[in-house]
């Protein structure tokens, strides 16, 4: 078993050969028919059991964690619960049955329709294998044994995880614990399988056993995924949580009763695990010469942070130099990196970047949305000052697909009335008076969005509603009694809510 030695030492883990890739797609695509067809107690009692597995290796698993993506351990900790809990929660899911969405209509020889209505029963089931693609800025919650894995399971299918290579020795170990805890529990071979390196992960997409595919990182990979998986002979659904700049909106209220605490909460939102949360606020709409701006103005920001690896710090490095570099943006608080000669910022990707804010107006926001409403990935932000409320109006109009959109106001505010409903278009989640980061793990999150923050707009990634991805209907007409899925079964022997000739039982 992986032990965990700094990756600085540690033997490198090498890419997955592709026909090992073929292998473990073949195995996993029998195993998702032995899986599907489990229990659910059984199905609930392996959940239960990989959590468990991954709470007594705590301590290896949060050190290695550390040294390879720079995150400080009780963030660590604190992602490791998140993820244990996620997966318990799961278990509960499917004990509780709606998820099935069990519907019964029976037979009926005069069916106002005009023809007999036959008996029909109707519930979902897993979809096949699921390949699913790990995050890097969540190493356990968003990664190998994370919320894409948990509610993949669950429904039934087997699993091919493609590892994040910003910590691949970590992905091995935390594999190497889900793969025996599921085997332990009495789960198929193969339901459960780790393949590392970019090609693997590309032709694991393309094979014709996989029956769809999850995916956290950049617009740019996300998207050259997602096109590959709707190009294959037989398209497949893609769920890709993709980028968001999260944009929130203080009203002239707001900002009069309470400029300090919004100036502190921004700042706390934006640097939290050094900005690199995807629900991270990166653009804020203040009045003009407010005491938001002069409490920003003044603020001491944290110090700076390593981030997860390279390329992330490369990426923020380059994000943050268009977004300065921009006509009428200049910097509000904080320091930009040094350029060099050339007038372009050196990758100098081993250096932790000092948080910064950067200003602008709302009126250059509205004049160049697509440059101004982007995301830098890091430990910055734009603060846009408007001069009239009609403005945080238009820019909310003109903005693309995000996860989530705050507004921070007072209750009798009359724009906050007319912004909601134009935020409910372009967000999965709208928040009042609270702050994006912190994405709690319940039965009616909504971690998703229009595009470009998800492909999918009408699933999430996050809660007990993910589960849904990765199932599909089926109805069955007119089948024996004794044949039928037990959640279909005429005497309920699950005692799960069910639709019978409509009207729900719980």
């Amino acid at each position: 078993m992986t032990t965990a030695a700094s990756p600085a030492t540690a033997t490198p883990v090498a890419d997955t050969p592709i026909a090992e890739v073929d292998a473990f797609v073949g195995l996993a695509a029998g195993a998702s028919a032995d899986w599907r067809a489990a229990s659910i107690t059984v199905r609930g009692e392996a959940l239960r059991a990989v959590a468990d597995g991954l709470d007594a290796r705590a301590d290896d698993l949060v050190l290695l964690a550390g040294r390879e993506t720079n995150l400080a351990e009780p963030r660590l900790r604190g992602e490791l619960k998140r993820t244990t809990f996620q997966l318990r929660l799961f278990a509960d899911v499917l004990a509780e049955g709606s998820w099935l969405d069990a519907r019964i209509d029976h037979a009926v020889a005069d069916y106002p329709m005009g023809a007999p209505r036959p008996d029909i029963r109707r519930q979902l089931e897993g979809i096949g294998t699921v390949l699913v693609f790990a995050a890097s800025n969540f190493p356990f919650a968003f990664s190998v044994a994370g919320g894409d894995t948990a509610s993949a399971i669950a429904a039934g299918n087997a699993v091919v995880l493609k590892a994040h290579p910003g910590h691949p020795h970590l992905s091995q170990l935390t594999g190497e614990i889900v793969t025996a805890a599921l085997s332990a529990a009495g789960a198929p071979a193969g339901v459960f399988t780790v393949i590392h390196g970019t090609d693997a992960g590309v032709h694991a997409l393309r094979h014709p056993e996989v029956r769809a595919a999850a995916f956290t990182g950049s617009i740019a990979g996300g998207r050259a995924l997602f096109d590959i998986a709707m190009s294959r002979p037989e398209p497949i659904p893609f769920y890709g949580e993709l980028g968001s700049v999260n944009p929130a909106f203080v009203t002239r209220g707001a900002a009069e009763s309470r400029a300090v605490e919004v100036a502190e909460q921004f700042v706390a939102s934006v640097t939290g695990s050094a900005g690199q949360l995807c629900t991270k606020p990166g653009l804020l709409l203040v009045p003009a010469g407010s005491g938001v701006v002069d409490a920003l103005a003044s603020i001491v920001l944290p110090e700076p942070a390593p981030l997860l690896n390279d390329s992330i710090a490369s990426g923020f490095r380059r994000a943050l130099d268009a977004a300065a570099g921009h006509d009428g943006v200049d910097v509000l608080v904080g320091s930009l990196p040094a350029v060099d000669d050339a007038g372009s910022v050196p990758p100098a990707p081993s250096a932790a970047p000092a948080p910064a804010l950067l200003r602008t107006t709302a009126a250059a926001v509205i004049a160049d949305p697509d440059a101004l409403v982007s995301e830098m990935f890091g430990p910055a932000a734009l603060v846009a000052e408007y001069d009239d409320e009609a403005q945080l109006v238009a820019v909310a109009k003109l903005l693309d697909g995000q996860l989530t959109a705050t507004i921070v106001a007072e209750e009798g505010d009359a724009v906050a009335r007319e912004l909601l409903p134009v935020l409910a278009t372009k967000a999965g989640r709208v928040l009042w008076n609270q702050w994006p980061t912190g994405v709690s793990v319940t039965w009616a999150q909504q971690h998703g969005g229009p595009y470009p923050a998800t492909t999918a707009v009408g699933t999430t990634s996050v809660g007990t509603a993910a589960i849904t991805r990765f199932l599909r209907p089926v109805a069955y007409q007119n089948v024996p009694d004794a044949l039928l899925p037990a959640a279909l079964q005429e005497a309920n022997p699950l005692g799960i809510p069910r639709r019978v000739n409509g009207i729900l039982h719980p």
